[in-house]
Order: C-alpha cells, then structure tokens, then sequence
C-alpha cells in the first residue's frame, strides 16, 4: 500500500510538473484543428423533438443510437489535444418508424463543474481526472459511458443524463477502458488498462454479467504504454504493447495529452490465458506500429489466435493535437502460442479505421467487418470525405459506400434485424455530417449494401466523436 509520505511527494512533484507545464503552454500554437471547423465545439445542450426522417426508419427499431466524443467550449487551444476534450453525448431515439428526439448533454465531470458551472454527478472519483469522452456501451439495462486511462465510468440515464460515477459496486480500485470487449458466449467482459499515473502497471480487468468485478490483475510492463484496445478468445486475452508511450518532455512542454512515439520501446503482442497469471502470458515480437481498434479475433483450427484490426506505420511522432499517422489499411494479425513472432497479412491496403464486425460473432470465426474510411494522405482534422467499407472475408470481396464530397461519415456499428438473423443481416448506422449546409444526418442502411434505408435529419453539425452504438429498450 502506498504510503502517506509516498503520496505526498508524488502530489507534491506532480504539482511541480504541472505548473511548469501551463508556464510552457503559453508559447503553444493556438491554432488547433480540433477546438474549430468540422471540431468546433457546440455551445448548448438541445433538446430536439419529433426529427423529420426520409425513407422509412425499420419498425424493428426500438430504442437509441448514442455517440460520445470530445466538446472543447471551455477549452485552451494551445496544447488542447483532440483525446482530452470535455465528454459530450449525442443521441437519437427511434420508436415505431420515428425518430422521438436528439439530445445532446455533457458529462457532468467536476472539472466541468470548475469550468462551466454545470453541477458535477454524484460518485466515486479516481483522483483529479474524471473526464469521460471515449465510447459509450450499453451493459445490461445500464448505459455506460468510457474513458481510458482515468477516470471511473458514468452512468447515463435514458434521457443521457448523467446519473453517477461508477467503480462497479468498489470492485474496481484502478482505470478502467474505452474498450472492454464482451464475450457472447459467457457474458463476460474483459479489459486491458492502463494509466499514466502508474505506468510500470497495465491490469487486466474482467467483470462477470452482472457487472461486479471478479478479476485485476497487474501486469508490469515499461514506459508506460498507450493500449487503447485488447482482444479476446475464448482461452485468451490479447495485450498490444506497441511503441506509443508516456512522455514526460511532452508533458513539461505544456501538451495536454502526453504520449508519443517511441521507436526504443519493443512493440509486442501478448497472449494472457483468460484465468492465468501474469507469468502465464506468453510474449511475441511485432514489426513496430500502432494501433486503436480490433475488429475482431478468434482461435483458428490449430489454436493460432487471429486478429483483424487497422493498424499505423506510426502515431503521435511529434506534437500533433490528433492521431497523425500512415494508416496501413485492415490487416490480420496471426500468433501462435509456440512461436516467436506475430504474423501480419494485408487483407485490405486502403486506408481504414473504426473496423466493427457482428458483435454477435465476436471471439468466434466470423465473416463480415465494416469500417469506415480515411483520407489517403493524412488530415489535419483526421475525418474527411470517405466512403464506408464492407468486407468479406469469405470471398475477398469488398462494397464502398461514398456519401458524397462535402460529406464526411463517422464511425458506423451494426445492428442485426433480430437475435436470430444471419450474421450481417440488418443495418448500419451512424451519422454523417454535411460540411456545405452545416446539417447531420443519422444514416441508417442496408448492411449488405450500404444502400439507404433512412435518414434522420438533425439540423445542426454534429462534432465528429469517437464511438456509438446502439441500444435496444430492454
């Protein structure tokens, strides 16, 4: 246990650190690509009744598409970095072929409260940093917004309240993740963590169906690496520790988000038996580069284990305010437990991100994956006009779905027509910005040929965000 006078001198450092940081901000470029333009923060809560739709929204639709992302009104721009945004949520609640309402409500965090006056939610907090900006989930009859790194999650109310705080009943003492990965055939979920505060240490988290945790178990790494994602199988937890690591020079140069490329830091990939020790993982050598989001991963016949994920060339290699870096398109990722190093195979070149399969199918051997995708030289803003992807890796092939060139589309999930469909049977959602007339719409489509289906209609810009899904009344 950490002692009180190990607590303080770390308070006392940090507070040495910080305040030599917003000394250094103050010679920062103010010109940030993520606090204006297609980012430019909105600067009210709305709430929107009885949207107008074209097409014909699916009956079977009952309940909400809910996206989160960053919303920097009270934000400095110098040094602002896109990951570190005030959490702002987006949703559009469908009901018997009609969208009912938009709403859009901040995160109500206490340094919002600092900043804005907005009251702070009640709840357990994990030090100074309870900012939640990242993916929002539904878990159970729960909505669960994330973050990763730091703060506990919050739990929304249908109306996308902020209702409270939530170290899951205290059985979780550390961070959590924007991305815990559920197994369908047990109703487990699984997490890689990881925080800045301690960054010898990433835990393996798992919860049962019910929400309470059952396991969290510290791992020791170095350099305190950035593991936005994990994978699953059914033996395994897969651990990415790749080359993007916690920078002290960032940090006392005055940047908000302080991790950066590290060619010394060996990248490898880990396979953590989902029951085992820490000194049960077995380890494999990776070409370096990065990624955020698998797509999904299984065992094949001969108990290799399989990942489709989009991965980088390299990330934050110097002081961008977003994630600037070569993406390599849609790969997979074979390891075998007995071997050294981790095979990687193209399955698509074309710059991609924000994969997402059949979540139904998820740990298991699976067909489609959609993905959204990416300018192919770099943007300064990341998004830009571009198509969604449907591959199938059954037959190799792939169907693009541009939306035109003033349009620029974020990430989309899948929603099947029923428990029981076929995998790939239903539609795609997500919501799509015009840059011309400063208007979005939820798309919903055909998941088999990113025809329209329907359009939602709002009538304002929605800041490109992080990750959505849908959420069923249960």
């Amino acid at each position: 246990m950490t002692s009180v006078l190990e607590k303080t001198i770390r308070g006392a450092v940090t507070a040495g650190i910080g305040k030599l940081a917003g000394i250094n901000r103050i010679g920062l470029k103010s010109d940030n690509p993520f606090t204006a333009g297609l980012h430019a923060p909105m600067r009210e809560e709305l709430t929107l009744e009885d949207l107008p739709a074209t097409g014909t929204i699916p009956a079977q639709l009952d309940g909400r598409y809910v996206r989160i992302g960053p919303n920097p009104q009270f934000a400095d721009p110098r040094g602002h970095h896109w990951f570190v945004g005030e959490g702002m949520v987006h949703g559009v609640r469908l009901s018997g072929g009609r969208a009912e309402w938009y709403r859009n409500r901040y995160i109500r965090s206490r340094a919002l409260e600092d900043v804005a006056g907005l009251p702070a939610a009640p709840g357990p907090r994990r030090g100074m940093s309870d900012n939640v900006n990242t993916n929002v989930i539904a878990f159970g009859s729960q909505i669960l917004a994330l973050v990763e790194a730091g703060s506990y999650p919050a739990e929304l109310s249908g109306d996308l309240e902020t209702v409270a705080y939530s170290d899951f009943g205290g059985g979780l003492a550390g961070s959590f993740t924007a991305h815990p990965h559920r197994d369908p055939a047990t109703g487990e979920y699984h997490a890689i963590c990881y925080d800045a505060g301690n960054p010898g240490w990433i835990t393996h988290v798992a919860l049962d169906p019910a929400g309470k945790v059952i396991r969290e178990l510290p791992i020791a790494v170095e350099h305190g690496p950035s593991i936005h994602d994990c994978a699953l199988t059914p033996s395994y937890v897969v651990i990415f520790d790749l080359p993007v690591t916690f920078s002290m020079k960032a940090l006392i140069a005055g940047h908000r988000f302080p991790y950066r490329w590290n060619p010394s830091h060996t990248a490898r990939v880990g396979l953590l038996p989902r029951a085992g020790d820490a000194d049960a993982i077995t380890w494999h050598s990776v070409d370096p580069a990065y990624l955020f989001h698998v797509a999904n991963s299984f065992e094949d016949e001969a108990g290799r284990v399989v990942v489709d994920c989009c991965p980088y060339e390299t990330m934050f290699d110097g002081p961008m305010a977003g994630p600037f870096g070569r993406n390599l398109g849609l790969e997979r990722w074979t390891i075998d437990p007995a071997a050294i190093a981790v095979e990687r195979r193209i399955l698509s070149g074309v710059p991609q991100e924000f994969p997402r399969p059949d979540e139904r199918f998820f740990t298991r051997p699976y067909r489609y994956v959609w993905t959204v995708g990416l300018p192919d030289d770099a943007s300064a803003e990341f998004f830009a006009a571009a198509p969604l992807y449907r591959h199938d890796l059954a037959s190799g092939d792939t169907i693009s779905r541009s939306f035109g060139e003033n349009a620029v589309p974020g990430e989309f999930v899948f929603v099947p027509r029923g428990p029981d469909a076929p995998e790939g049977d239903g539609w795609m959602m997500g919501l799509v910005i015009d840059r011309a007339n400063c208007v979005t719409d939820l798309a919903i489509l055909d998941a088999s040929t990113l025809e329209d289906v329907a359009r939602v209609h709002i009538p304002h810009r929605v800041p490109p965000g992080f990750h959505g899904n849908w959420m069923p009344v249960v």
